[in-house]
């Protein structure tokens, strides 16, 4: 358990990567709540069409698809798809003890990744480019994983 520390620039490194994951995840949340509230549309649920403080004049269209909220949960999904593997995988990889320059190529480099797939998804670039960063990424996660399992295997 010595890896799992702050004398560890490794861990270090990876706390900085998953605190950055961790706040897009519930920043994204946050964002389609705003979508929500700046269009007054975009709700999911039947329940949500009742009088209250957030919704003072319900209305049934309130539940047709609007893009403008939708883009931004879809946004959201595809982080919760993909930002949890990463917080495990890297977390293993910091526990084999990997040289401090790769890991933070990796730790970074997902995060980087995410950002500018989030940016691309945001201003509605083609899938090609939305693609490449998920690609990326994904890269990145399943590098770790398999690195650790050979570790532990050799």
């Amino acid at each position: 358990m010595n890896s799992f520390n702050l004398a560890n620039p490794v861990f270090v490194a990876y706390a900085i990567a998953a605190s950055l994951m961790v706040l897009k995840i519930m920043g994204q949340g946050w964002m389609t709540v705003y979508r929500m509230s700046k269009s007054d549309s975009g709700l999911v649920s039947p329940e949500d069409l009742q009088v209250g403080a957030f919704n003072k004049n319900p209305r049934p269209e309130q539940l047709e698809v609007n893009d403008y909220v939708d883009r931004s949960r879809r946004m959201h999904r595809n982080d919760l798809e993909n930002i949890p593997a990463f917080l495990i995988a890297g977390l293993l990889f910091v526990a084999v003890d990997p040289n401090l320059i790769w890991a933070q190529v990796l730790f970074y480099g997902f995060v980087i990744a995410r950002l500018l797939h989030a940016i691309a998804y945001g201003t509605k670039q083609s899938h090609e480019m939305r693609a490449t960063f998920y690609t990326v990424g994904s890269v990145i996660v399943i590098y770790m994983a398999v690195h650790v399992l050979v570790v532990m295997i050799f």
